[in-house]
């Protein structure tokens, strides 16, 4: 087979594969500056002022595949609006298949772009990287031993809202995406309740390759500095500590020191915890929950990394920036290709034998916050100063293009703020259906019972609750008090059984446990378990009232104190026939009550999946 390429050296000349570093067969390589505009995004062929859009994207990855044996164009599932969602996979051994990729076993690395679509250096950046790999040959070695999967543009409709208008604090380029999806929903804040299309075939795409790093590039918002380079990565608690050790010591280590010489002065992305005085810290934000893509990467035992690229600075510095994080990563895989791999076996075999526990504390972390150990650290900051606005009528900060390095310490140690003990499995009634399809999606290992059981479980009802006056993410997320409960239930045939004993566990309990931030019953999935459906006529339910008073003394006392301590409650008349309501058999006994069961014996567990197969 001839593969073609279109070159500007002298000319235009045609490169067969014997003589092309796309195929891999010399050991030259051609010189990026002498390629032609065919190879040159709009953001070179521009100097960087502006950036392709989404045709044109996935124009440029169907060419490298045509041209290369490397690389392959798939779309992985379709937009809100119609568009195919674009990956781009690499790999030397034509792996191009989750099937294909475990067979070789190379290392799996997914980068994704544009989930904030106006945030796009990371686009420009994977897209050149990608052609210097297969085409040019210039960085052919990263694939020895890994796959490379690239999303260059994870929200289409977002990118395709285009304009000049779409990002206030972003220099560049001239036009750029949106934030949000067609459906105005922000991918990077779905990556657990998964409502929107696009990351329901994220997901499926993750469960199926499995990837073993994964990387997430943003832009910043926020304060002026000179460090061009932030990132957050799965350092903390929230995630394994084979995962947190292999980050630390390996990936970290390794990459720092190179994007320094780079001269991106990379940094861990937070804020000074005082802009009137950098010298009390810096704070790093890397306890994202599982919302975030990060913190998703985390819970599934995987390296995760936030990019998070400086707005301010130049875009040609912003995708330069990008490209270089995901080359000095992939160079590190390569120089210890088997280390990750051997930390994420351990993460999975410890959340398998441990239900996902953290260290020997026996409880999955659902939490962390920033604590108060610090290092030593230069934060290279901008000269500034505060102004009165008559605007605002406060101040406003202003930046000078003077650079001011501080020394100051670096708050970036986190400490457990809440945590749980994970039942032997969850329980899930077979009428919870959103709840199940998501379990399928994350990939979350289940089976279902065949017969009717009643069986001695752990669940919850909840007090105190309350709901926004407007949506978040386009979910009513209900707050509320959780009070631990012991009971029999009985399930029906179909119920859902979900084992600890698995690699997703963790994920399993992010998901299913009310006090975790981003359970689906908190996102609001569960919504219909707070609504009453009957109701009592107040003729009716007061002379049943009156007797209950009449016949039981300390209902008599409680009512009455409660009169006397209360006075919303002893103006409110709907509320005092309530207090009866709720103590008559007709009270609706599932109001409030948690439907997923918490299975606290292994040997029941046992029994119930002998009896499923």
């Amino acid at each position: 087979m001839v593969y073609k390429l279109a070159l500007l050296v002298t000319g235009i000349i045609a490169l067969t594969a014997t003589g092309c570093a796309t195929a891999g067969r010399h050991a030259g390589y051609i010189d990026p500056a002498a390629l032609g505009d065919e190879w040159r995004t709009l953001a070179e062929r521009g100097g960087y002022q502006e950036t392709d859009r989404y045709d044109a994207c996935v124009d440029f990855c169907r060419r490298l595949a045509d041209a290369s044996p490397r690389a392959h164009y798939v779309s992985f599932g379709g937009s809100g609006e119609g568009r195919e969602m674009p990956l781009l996979i690499l790999s030397s051994s034509r792996a191009f298949t989750p099937e294909q990729a475990r067979a070789g076993g190379k290392q799996v690395v997914l980068v994704e772009n544009c989930i904030h679509a106006g945030e796009c250096c990371g686009k420009d950046a994977c897209l050149e990287l990608a052609r210097d790999i297969v085409i040019t040959g210039v960085h052919r070695d990263l694939l020895a031993h890994v796959n490379l999967l690239i999303i260059p543009i994870f929200s289409p409709d977002g990118h395709e809202r285009f304009g000049p208008h779409n990002r206030i604090n972003q220099n560049g380029p001239k036009e750029m995406g949106w934030r949000v999806t067609g459906a105005n929903l922000n991918l990077n804040r779905d990556f657990i309740k998964a409502d929107s299309s696009e990351m329901q075939a994220w997901l499926k795409l993750w469960t199926a390759w499995s990837p073993d790093m994964f990387f997430d590039i943003h832009s910043t918002n926020g304060s002026d500095h000179q460090h061009t380079l932030l990132y957050a990565a799965t350092t903390t608690q929230l995630a394994a500590e084979p995962i947190v050790e292999w980050t630390d010591d390996v990936w970290l280590a390794n990459i720092r020191p190179k994007l320094a010489a780079d001269g991106h002065n990379p940094f861990p992305y937070g804020g000074p915890r005082d802009m009137r005085d950098l010298s009390k810290g810096i704070w790093s934000w890397g306890s994202a929950t599982p919302r975030y893509s990060n913190g998703y990467g985390a819970a599934c035992n995987r390296p995760s990394m936030l990019v998070e690229v400086h707005a301010h600075k130049t875009y040609k510095q912003r995708v330069r920036a990008a490209y270089d994080v995901v080359r000095r990563s992939l160079e590190a895989l390569n120089r210890y290709p088997k280390s990750l791999r051997a930390a994420i076996e351990r993460a999975d075999r410890q959340a398998a034998d441990s239900r996902g526990t953290h260290g020997d504390t026996g409880e999955v972390v659902l939490r962390v916050a920033v604590s108060d150990e610090s290092e030593p650290a230069t934060y290279k900051a901008v000269e500034y100063s505060f102004r009165d606005s008559e605007i605002t009528g406060g101040e406003i900060v202003e930046y000078s293009d003077r650079p001011m390095d501080v020394e100051t310490k670096l708050y970036n140690k986190t400490r457990i703020t809440q945590s749980i003990v994970p039942p032997a499995a969850y329980l899930i009634p077979p009428q919870w259906s959103a709840v199940i399809e998501r379990l399928e999606w994350h990939g979350i290992e289940h089976f279902r019972m065949k017969e009717t059981a009643r069986i001695e479980i752990d669940s919850y009802r909840f007090e105190e609750v309350k709901f926004p006056t407007r949506p978040f993410e386009s979910r009513f997320s209900p707050s509320y008090k959780a009070i631990a409960t012991h009971e029999s239930r009985t399930f029906p045939p179909g119920t859902v059984v979900v084992p600890m004993n698995q690699k997703r566990a963790k994920l399993a309990v992010h998901m299913l446990e009310p006090a975790a931030p981003d359970s689906l019953v908190k996102w609001g999935l569960l919504n219909g378990i707070f609504e009453k459906k009957e109701y009592a006529s107040d003729f009716m339910l007061e002379p049943i009232a009156q007797r209950m008073l009449e016949e039981d003394p300390d209902l008599k006392r409680e009512f009455e104190e409660k009169l006397d301590s209360d006075e919303a409650f002893a103006n409110n008349p709907g509320a005092r026939l309530n207090f009866f309501y709720r103590r008559t058999p007709y009270w609706d006994q599932r109001h409030n009550v948690y439907p997923i069961a918490r299975l606290m014996d292994e040997g029941v567990l046992a029994d119930l999946r002998t009896r499923a197969k």
